[in-house]
């Protein structure tokens, strides 16, 4: 593994605001930097009120500003909801005022459920334009050519980096063809990881980007000075989960103890699935089961996120899980 990285949902938590979440992002995100994280992800959630990340572009902004050196991005943006010159005019601005730092993770899904996606795209189309829409992007970030009618100001010539983002075979499919770096969501579709993995790795074809395959895995954790103080940290996120698979959108909860008790059998399972590529406990906990991950699956980087209440005990979650990471390097 060569590098760690943070995605991070700027949740906005239960009694507080969104002013409250973007400030505390833009804590974390200079905790990360001082931890020795790489990267500083942000995701794209629509009709979300537990989540402050919906002008993802903005909020990259706002963490770029609030540090110096760490790698910045979208993980990701979900390109069917935009089109791809809006996009690169963003991007690109964002690469001409913090050159070297930007990344663009993109996700074919919604991000939102689908009365939002109509709100959001105005006119909902069947085709699958996603392939088509990846090469507009990349030729936009691209340097100039005579015969290009459409340019992106800025934007034509930054050549800011893209990622194809999955939760399936598609992506993997996709990045691998287009010789482009993959990010797999297993931090809460853990399900087809490995045989994501072995397509991407298999089919790829060296590009002008890339010229080997390289791959992020993504992991939800939670540490703390003692698993049962994990555990009651995790709670909120458990509840989170519980809410939106039950069609109820609510700020992050508080956290709780027994959570157990308030969670349905039914929806204990979905939470078993989704949290099955998961690290919770102290860091000695977490080295073994980091150590695991990393043995089998070989990810040239792994990215962590963990929706945590309280934004301090949130900080001190990822600095212990990156005294962890960095011993694990190559």
């Amino acid at each position: 593994m060569q590098n760690f990285s943070i995605l991070d949902l700027s949740p906005i938590c239960e009694g507080e605001t969104a002013s409250e979440a973007v400030r505390a992002t833009a804590a974390l995100a200079r905790s990360a930097e001082n931890s020795g994280y790489h990267r500083f992800w942000l995701a794209e959630h629509h009709n979300a009120p537990g989540i402050a990340s919906a002008a993802t572009a903005v909020m990259i902004g706002h963490v770029a500003g609030a540090t110096s050196t760490i790698r910045i991005g979208a993980g990701g943006i979900m390109l069917p909801n935009h089109s791809p010159l809006v996009i690169a005019e963003q991007f690109g601005t964002l690469a001409s005022l913090y050159p070297g730092r930007v990344d663009l993770g993109l996700g074919r899904a919604p991000g939102t459920d689908m009365a939002t996606a109509r709100a959001l795209r105005r006119h909902m189309e069947t085709a699958d334009n996603f392939p088509q829409d990846v090469l507009e992007l990349l030729s936009y970030f691209g340097d100039p050519k005579p015969e290009d009618r459409v340019r992106a100001y800025p934007g034509v010539g930054t050549h800011v980096p893209i990622w194809i983002l999955g939760s399936s075979l598609y992506g993997a499919q996709l990045a691998a063809q287009l010789g482009l770096p993959y990010a797999f969501a297993s931090h809460f579709a853990p399900a087809m990881l490995e045989q994501a993995l072995q397509i991407y790795r298999s089919q790829f074809q060296p590009s002008p980007y890339l010229d080997k395959p390289y791959v992020m895995i993504g992991t939800a954790v939670w540490a703390a000075d003692s698993l049962a103080e994990a555990e009651f940290l995790r709670s909120s996120h458990m509840m989170a989960v519980a809410n939106l698979r039950s069609g109820i959108s609510h700020p992050l909860p508080r956290p709780v103890k027994d959570v157990e008790m308030l969670v349905s059998p039914r929806l204990q399972s979905v939470l078993a699935d989704h949290l099955a590529f998961s690290a919770i406990g102290t860091k000695e906990t977490l080295r073994t089961r980091f150590s695991q991950m990393i043995e089998m699956f070989e990810p040239d980087e792994l990215i962590v996120t963990g929706m945590i209440y309280d934004a301090g005990a949130r900080i001190r979650s990822f600095e212990a899980v990156a005294d962890v990471l960095k011993s694990l390097k190559d």
